[in-house]
């Protein structure tokens, strides 16, 4: 499994293409092909997240222990689904990056990839820091603790 760490500062050219950065693409090789990646916008923050595919699989999966037709269903396939763009690379490494997905980021020239496991992210820099320093404010990281109960 993919693990993306790091924050990484590239450009978003006019035509709104992006370089993955170099650590996150050596994490993409797949043995046989390339792990192709599922972006999204977050439905927490102003940023974009980018999956690779097995991993969106299996979020997608949990969809399958709901009702078909319930209202958490429908609610959470299109969180899931409705803005989700399957892209691939170009041989630089490089996304083309929808509209919708910049606009909903915020994204200009400089963008951020912030990695955060099995995921990453990609923030307008100034977004990126503000987050960055929220999470870190001593009161609330004082309150984080991990799942196994082992405090940050």
């Amino acid at each position: 499994m993919s693990q993306f760490l790091g924050t990484h500062q590239n450009r978003l050219d006019a035509k709104g293409r992006v370089s993955i950065p170099a650590a996150f693409r050596a994490e993409l090789r797949g043995d046989a092909e390339p792990i192709k990646l599922v972006f999204r916008p977050s439905h927490k923050h102003a940023c974009i997240e980018a999956w690779p595919e097995p991993m969106f699989k299996t979020l997608a999966a949990k969809l399958d222990h709901l009702q078909i037709f319930s209202d958490q269903h429908d609610d959470l396939a299109e969180l899931i689904y409705g803005d989700a763009y399957k892209l691939d690379a170009d041989k630089e490494g490089r996304v083309l990056l929808p509209e919708k997905l910049v606009r909903h980021a915020g994204l200009t020239d400089s963008v951020v990839f912030k990695g955060v496991g099995s995921t990453f992210q990609i923030w307008e820099p100034e977004a990126a820091e503000r987050r960055s320093a929220a999470v870190r404010d001593p009161e609330r990281a004082a309150s984080m603790t991990l799942p196994s109960g082992v405090a940050l």
